[in-house]
């Protein structure tokens, strides 16, 4: 209790004091901005408040604006005809993005016909369709899984040539270090040499009269348009001879069967279902799908 009296009469004391300020004095708080920059005034706690002083900004001088620049002419086509240049390489001289899945997608679309064009796949599958026959199953296997076999032993005989066609075209092209023509040139040149191993001179010189052009001095002056199908017609008659092989084996059961049932005087009776069952063991006995892809195989060894 003493010392709430004590602190209150302080506080009176205080406020007397202020009061009783000269009357010709400034109050604190009413100093001229202009004449303070910073106000220092003793108050008392119960009417103290803090009092914001805002300071004259400096000075702003703006700069004087600039004229615009005078138009330039316009450049002159590179081309002395007036025509658009289209650069496919980047400026790293590596092809863009854009050009890369360009030619993917083109390569796509012409996959089928390359495919069947410049590669083993005709022949193999020409060999598995016939091997069907002679088994005188038009259905199994069905088309689906003949054309599966032969694509991935279409891949298997060609990947040295793939091989090289990557190394010598597909990546100094993606590198920047040969262009779009150059590239392609160099990526004809193993398939030119897989496609003149086996095709047989007679095709080149019957494709080479029917175009009306003379006789190339050497196998690598033979071109394309002429090398391509003289090595399709090569690869359908290899493919005819290979099938008539296998057809030889199927024919003389045929011909003991229908023999039998003739003598046994079972001349109604179809002598293709009594022999497909001889027919399914013999092939398998003999390991005939391994025997037809081995003969594939090596038909193309060397090449």
């Amino acid at each position: 209790m003493v010392a709430l009296l004590a602190a209150t009469a302080l506080l009176l004391l205080g406020a007397g004091r202020a009061h009783s300020a000269p009357l010709g004095a400034t109050p604190a708080h009413l100093v001229p901005v202009a004449q303070a920059s910073t106000v220092l005034a003793v108050v008392p706690v119960a009417q103290a408040r803090v009092v914001s002083v805002p300071l004259a900004p400096a000075p702003f001088d703006p700069a004087d604006p600039t004229a615009p620049a005078d138009p330039t002419d316009p450049a002159a086509p590179s081309s002395p005809d007036g025509g658009v240049t289209v650069q496919i390489n980047g400026p790293d001289g590596t092809p863009s993005g854009a050009v890369v899945t360009l030619i993917g997608i083109t390569l796509l679309s012409v996959a089928p016909a390359l495919l069947l064009m410049m590669t083993s796949f005709t022949k193999i599958f020409v060999v598995l369709a016939m091997t069907r026959n002679a088994l005188a199953l038009p259905n199994i296997p069905p088309n689906q899984v003949l054309a599966g076999l032969a694509l991935f032993l279409s891949l298997f005989i060609m990947m040295p040539v793939l091989t090289d066609v990557n190394n010598l075209a597909v990546q100094p092209y993606l590198g920047g270090h040969l262009d779009f023509g150059a590239a392609v040139e160099a990526a004809s040149k193993p398939l030119q040499t897989f496609m003149l191993a086996h095709t047989r001179q007679e095709d080149i010189a019957l494709m080479t009269r029917a175009a009306g052009m003379d006789n190339p001095a050497s196998a690598a002056d033979v071109p394309m348009t002429t090398l391509i199908p003289s090595f399709m017609i090569s690869e359908l008659r290899a493919a005819f001879i290979i099938g008539f092989v296998i057809f030889i084996p199927f024919l003389i059961i045929d011909i003991v069967v229908s023999s039998a049932l003739m003598s046994m005087g079972m001349m109604m009776l179809p002598p293709v279902m009594v022999s497909l069952p001889f027919k399914i063991l013999l092939f398998v006995l003999v390991d005939g799908w391994g025997m037809v892809i081995t003969a594939l195989i090596q038909s193309y060894r060397g090449g």
